[in-house]
């Protein structure tokens, strides 16, 4: 062991810290997708713009938030963790302290384009790292850092919505995004990489790992990254859509504003699905995640992907009945999320660690390819219904759950054992047996 290198039993401790600071920091730039929704309104009855003109800034969030993490995560392989997240957190800062200057929609829009690029920095950055750091546990880490991207909203809320009612969007605009933005400043000087210290490393036959690093420009050419890219977009369009369409769907079964009891607890049914829906899902990445330690990743997917397709039939069928319409998506999005675990956890174990920032990066842009089959939704549901969209994307979920059985499992099996024959074949001959070998 080198002087450079740290006895794994001294790292338990420090890499669960580091996991716990990517959580932290992902639930600070939580707000900037899943609180929007409460700005819209008061931004509207200050402007008078129309929701389709504010959600635009949605949009360009959701695009720049997700295609730039390539990029992002090519300057946290090469330059470290830290200074990205710093970067990231005077992004998120600065966009909502532009939110709350906006007076037209051109800033609206800069500011969405700015909140982009430092949540992809911060989500890229802090996903990155927990694969470094857990080897042998990427699907708990992944997941357990992407839902602190779910939970974080969840936990503000109530404190935004309220600070709205009495001080203005703008005043909230301008606290929570220098608050959030101070807290990832803060947090980003206690980041480290695992570089020069011996991570710890499990390997399991259900869970094989590559033994070669792979660089971008490498993995862009593997096929199995292209299968794993489009599975990955027709389980993301499906969950985007339903997210995205979930209000106007209620309405349209008229159920709404129906009462629905649950465990002692009675809401009108959108709510009630809306608040199942973010529980559930940041509590099922980490669990699928886990899960996908265990038993290995194509047989969680397998199971989620199918679970998946089985609510969508059942909400195609019997959506109109309140109670069903809330415990059929909250079920989904419960196996939705852990895209967002397992995907980053594949790729670590299919590409190598080295890389997994960038690598992880140009996989997760599939949620901004999926963001544009989005408004397809919106057109078949004029012409069709909202039944033949929901079977649209059973589909597409019980094709990907096939897929990751048939076709990404022997694929990952058989290029993991290729890059295991590259890496001994690179490895230099004994000196002894250096000249038999040359004659």
């Amino acid at each position: 062991m080198t002087s450079s290198m740290k006895p794994n039993s001294s790292l338990g401790g420090f890499r669960w810290l580091q996991l716990a600071i990517g959580i932290v920091c992902m639930a600070m730039i939580a707000n900037l997708q899943y609180g929007w929704t409460l700005f819209v309104d008061p931004i509207d009855a200050q402007f008078h713009w129309g929701r389709p003109a504010i959600q635009l800034a949605f949009t360009i969030f959701v695009m720049t938030e997700t295609w730039l993490v390539p990029v992002e995560a090519w300057f946290v392989d090469k330059y470290g963790p830290r200074i990205v997240i710093m970067f990231g957190g005077l992004m998120i800062g600065l966009a909502w302290v532009m939110n709350s200057y906006a007076s037209s929609l051109v800033m609206l829009y800069a500011a969405a384009v700015v909140a982009g690029i430092g949540a992809g920095a911060v989500y890229g950055t802090c996903v990155g790292n927990a694969l470094k750091w857990f080897p042998d546990r990427r699907g708990l880490a992944a997941g357990a850092t992407a839902a602190g991207f779910g939970a974080g909203a969840a936990l503000t809320v109530v404190p935004i919505a309220n600070m709205i009612a009495t001080s203005g969007y703008q005043s909230t605009f301008l606290t929570f995004g220098i608050g959030q933005g101070l807290v990832v400043l803060l947090l980003a000087w206690f980041v480290r990489s695992p570089h020069g210290v011996a991570a710890p490393r499990k390997k399991q036959l259900n869970l094989p790992q590559s033994a070669i690093d792979y660089t971008p420009p490498q993995v862009l050419r593997t096929p199995i990254f292209w299968v794993m890219y489009l599975v990955f977009v027709m389980v993301a369009s499906g969950g985007l859509m339903t997210a995205a369409q979930i209000g106007p769907i209620a309405h349209d079964f008229k159920i709404a504003n129906t009462p629905v009891t649950l465990a002692g607890f009675q809401m009108a049914a959108l709510t009630f699905a809306i608040s199942l829906d973010r529980v559930f899902d940041g509590f099922g990445r980490p669990v699928f995640g886990w899960i996908s330690d265990n038993i290995g990743r194509e047989h969680t997917m397998f199971i989620a992907f199918a679970t998946a397709a089985l609510m969508l039939l059942t909400l195609s069928v019997y959506g109109h009945i309140p109670v069903v319409f809330v415990l059929a998506t909250a079920i989904y999005f419960g196996v939705f999320g852990e895209i967002y675990s397992l995907f980053p956890a594949t790729s670590g174990d299919t590409f190598g660690a080295k890389y997994a920032t960038t690598n992880n990066g140009m996989l997760y842009t599939a949620k901004g390819t999926a963001a544009l089959l989005v408004p397809l939704a919106s057109i078949i549901s004029t012409q069709f219904g909202w039944q033949a969209v929901f079977i649209v994307a059973v589909g597409l979920n019980a094709t990907a759950a096939l897929t990751a059985l048939l076709l990404i499992k022997p694929m990952r099996r058989a290029f993991i054992l290729g890059s295991e024959t590259t890496a001994k074949a690179t490895i230099a001959p004994a000196p002894g047996r250096s000249a038999a070998i040359e004659h």
